[in-house]
C-alpha cells in the first residue's frame, strides 16, 4: 500500500502554532530525503549533503512562528537547501564564488521510484550516461521535475530562474536523452 503524503497544512499549523515535535518529526521524515537527494546534486558528499539538509530542517524549526506565511513548504525548503549548499561549497573554496551553473549534477534513478524498477539494468546504465552528458543546468531542471516531481514554477523559484528557462532546459534534457537512447538502441 502506498504511503500517504502528510497534509503540510496541518504540520505547519501543529508546528507554528503549538511548538508540536511530533509534527515537525513528520514534516522532517516527509522532507528531508528530498533535501537530501538534492544537497547530494550539488555537493558531491554525502556528510556535507546531510549537513546541509540538517541544517535546512534547523532552520525551519527555527523560524517555525513563520511557517504559516509560507505558501509551499517543500519549494521553501529547497530553496533555503540551494543556498545552504552553495554557501558550503562557497566556504570550502573561499578563492571563487561558485554558482549553480558551474557544479556538476549527477543524476541518480531512484531506485524506490516504482517507474524505475520497471527499468531493466542496462537501461538504467545507460539512462544514467545519457543524462551524465546533459548540461548542469539541464541535469538539475531534469532532476527536480522527473525525479522530485515538482512543478516548472517550483523548479523555477528553486533554481531562480523563470518559467520559459526551466521549460527550455527540460525540452533540451529530454531531446537530448531521447537522441542518445535512440541511437543506443538503434532505433534512429
Amino acid at each position: 500500500m502506498p504511503k500517504s503524503l502528510p497534509d503540510l497544512d496541518d504540520l505547519k499549523t501543529h508546528i507554528a502554532l503549538y511548538d508540536s515535535e511530533s509534527a515537525y518529526q513528520q514534516l522532517f521524515k516527509y522532507l528531508f530525503p528530498s533535501l537530501y537527494r538534492f544537497c547530494y546534486c550539488i555537493l558531491k558528499s554525502r556528510e556535507l549533503a546531510e549537513e546541509a539538509a540538517s541544517d535546512v530542517m534547523i532552520t525551519l524549526w527555527r523560524n517555525r512562528l513563520k511557517m504559516l506565511e509560507i505558501n509551499n513548504i517543500k519549494v521553501y525548503a529547497l530553496v533555503i537547501a540551494r543556498n545552504v549548499s552553495l554557501n558550503i561549497l562557497n566556504r570550502n573554496n573561499k578563492e571563487e564564488l561558485i554558482s549553480l551553473d558551474d557544479i556538476q549534477i549527477d543524476i541518480l534513478l531512484d531506485a524506490h521510484n516504482p517507474e524505475q524498477l520497471l527499468i531493466n539494468d542496462e537501461l538504467k546504465k545507460k539512462l544514467e550516461s545519457a543524462t551524465k552528458s546533459l548540461p548542469n543546468k539541464c541535469k538539475l531542471v531534469f532532476k527536480l521535475i522527473k525525479e522530485d516531481g515538482l512543478s516548472y514554477k517550483e523548479t523555477a523559484t528553486i533554481l531562480n530562474i523563470s518559467v520559459k528557462t526551466v521549460d527550455a532546459h527540460l525540452v533540451t534534457a529530454v531531446k537530448k536523452l531521447s537522441t542518445i537512447l535512440k541511437a543506443e538502441f538503434n532505433l534512429m
